[in-house]
């Protein structure tokens, strides 16, 4: 039987590239998506396609407080054990310090730490059957803060914590890394950024140059086909980190 993978945000970019590679390497893949329903169908009858039945979808707003406990009770459904949680969901949005309101800290931390949280517990059980991984997809930006980004800094420092502390804690029956991206895609609402922000981010790059979304999907298949690794946050991000 297939492996099994559960990818939150998985409709598009990132997380689209990473259910491509994974579902190329034998895993059945359960597909978590937020309003991206057009593109998750769409994926979904591409995987189906090359192997049937192969891509299951189910949507859920990650912002619910009960949006882990929905998700378990849709995958336990199938009655099968899980291999890897890919938790790649995310909300990314300024929050400048003079106009963050408790709204803003409280969408972005549900999505980007709360839940991951409550869905790695619900998932334990079925994780633990088979000695299975959960991979987080944090940020560089957890490290050297994002300008203007305070609130979404935070919450992916929160969420490398939350790695290292489950590889700690659980690391005896399932393992636990990240993946941080540097620059891989430009924002969704990139016709708000200017070709000089632009440009400025790329001087930053050693590379001088964008990543691409297989280049994270790459780093994912490597965790999951390495089994001694275990704490690690990888940094992709053509040599970002070492700028200062």
């Amino acid at each position: 039987m297939n492996k099994t993978v559960l990818i939150t945000g998985g409709a598009q970019r990132i997380g689209a590239s990473i259910a491509r590679l994974l579902h190329k390497n034998n895993y059945d893949v359960f597909l978590h998506y937020g309003q991206s329903k057009q593109a998750a169908l769409a994926l979904q009858k591409e995987l189906n396609d090359q192997r049937e039945g192969s891509c299951e979808l189910f949507s859920a707003d990650l912002s619910d407080e009960n949006s882990a406990i929905i998700l378990e009770e849709w995958y336990s459904e199938f009655h099968r054990p899980l291999d890897a949680l890919i938790n790649n969901a995310s909300q990314f949005f300024p929050t400048p310090w003079q106009d963050a309101t408790p709204k803003n800290w409280q969408t972005i931390f549900s999505s980007n730490v709360e839940t991951p949280f409550f869905l790695i517990q619900k998932m334990l059980p079925f994780l633990s059957q088979v000695n299975g991984q959960v991979i987080n997809l944090i940020d560089i930006h957890a490290e050297r803060t994002l300008e203007q980004h305070p609130i979404y800094s935070a919450s992916k420092a929160a969420l490398k914590s939350l790695t290292l502390s489950l590889a700690k804690d659980e690391g005896h029956h399932i393992r636990c890394n990240g993946v941080s991206p540097g620059a891989i895609l430009w924002p969704e609402q990139e016709d708000n950024m200017s070709n000089d922000a632009k440009r400025d981010i790329l001087n930053k790059i050693p590379m001088k140059r964008m990543g691409r979304v297989d280049n994270i999907a790459d780093t994912v298949l490597f965790l999951c086909n390495n089994d001694y690794m275990n704490g690690q946050i990888i940094n992709v991000d053509g040599g970002r980190t070492v700028y200062s």
